[in-house]
């Protein structure tokens, strides 16, 4: 597992690199994006930075997505939903999503089954794989149940 401090660092080591300041409204956009296992919006990223205190224009929350994408330290998500959410590149495997429709919570997961059939079919059409994307749309438990995660 990455030490939290390394991947500020690594973000650091980019915009030095690219000749970008590295300044502090950055730096917490950066830690609340790579410090987390959700999939936040760029709203998601803003109400927390308030909530911690810092202030941060919503400008330099995408301007900085834009750059810890460009970084590979983090990853932008389309679920198809009007926006998109980011995630922390983390030394993992190539996963999936399940999303809920209702609080739009978002379950990563990763199956062989489903890497070897993506392969299968791939291969019996004549097409070489490079990647490929699947997000499952459903209700969640807790949705179901009715109890809520916001």
């Amino acid at each position: 597992m990455v030490d939290q401090r390394d991947v500020i660092d690594a973000f650091r080591s980019y915009l030095r690199d690219h000749n970008l300041p590295v300044t502090n409204q950055r730096i917490a956009v950066a830690s609340v994006v790579l410090l987390s296992n959700r999939h936040q919006t760029a709203d998601d990223i803003a109400r927390e930075l308030r909530a911690r205190g810092a202030s941060v224009g919503q400008a330099t929350v995408y301007r900085t997505l834009e750059l810890l994408v460009g970084s590979g330290l983090a990853v932008e998500r389309d679920f198809g939903e009007g926006y998109k959410r980011y995630e922390s590149a983390r030394d993992e495997p190539h996963h999936e999503h399940l999303l809920c429709t209702v609080c739009g919570h978002v379950t990563e997961f990763r199956d062989e089954r489903l890497d070897r059939m993506t392969a299968l079919v791939a291969e019996t059409h004549g097409f070489a794989r490079h990647r490929h994307r699947l997000v499952i749309l459903g209700v969640c438990r807790a949705c179901q149940s009715g109890t809520t995660r916001r």
